[in-house]
């Protein structure tokens, strides 16, 4: 499947879906670019959902953005099962300035089961997360991450249909 909305700005697709096929007996993935970009490989400029994706906002198996969500996350502020950004969350997490993980490594702020940093699992360390609005939200991002994974499976199918 290909859908890309007839609504262009600056040259590209405010929308644009592209999803893999079978091309002579072999997988051909879909690559999606747009200021919105949903497919195998996803190029977005605002959002980014896919295997590999990219965007200010990236959801997928591979993320890189300002804000990454995925299970290999590289971004600004990141979530995933391993994560690399100024902020990250994870089970693996290095962040610049703050990890929350099973493995937090950070600049100042770590807390984790093995936590390094110059504040790792300390009263300063608790204060900086619980007053943090990013892991605030990582936290119940991390509570109903499953409806969000959904959401990404579900959309190109409803958008199929049509």
């Amino acid at each position: 499947m290909d859908y890309e909305s007839p609504a262009r700005f600056l040259g590209l697709p405010l929308i644009h879906i592209a999803t893999g096929q079978q091309v002579d007996g072999g997988y051909r993935r879909g690559a999606a670019k747009g200021w919105i970009a949903i497919g195998d490989i996803a190029v977005g400029v605002l959002f980014g959902a896919g295997g590999i994706a990219t965007g200010a906002i990236s959801v997928g198996g591979l993320a890189a953005g300002g804000f990454a969500l995925g299970g290999f996350a590289l971004g600004l502020a990141a979530v995933g099962g391993v994560a690399f950004g100024y902020l990250a969350v994870g089970g693996a997490a290095l962040g610049g300035s703050g990890a929350l993980g099973g493995l937090a490594v950070a600049g100042e702020f770590a807390r984790g089961g093995v936590a390094l940093a110059f504040h790792a699992n300390d009263l300063s360390a608790d204060e900086y997360f619980n007053g943090h609005p990013f892991f605030r939200s990582a936290s119940l991002l991390m509570q109903y991450s499953m409806g969000l994974v959904a959401l990404v499976f579900v959309l190109p199918r409803i958008l199929r249909r049509r």
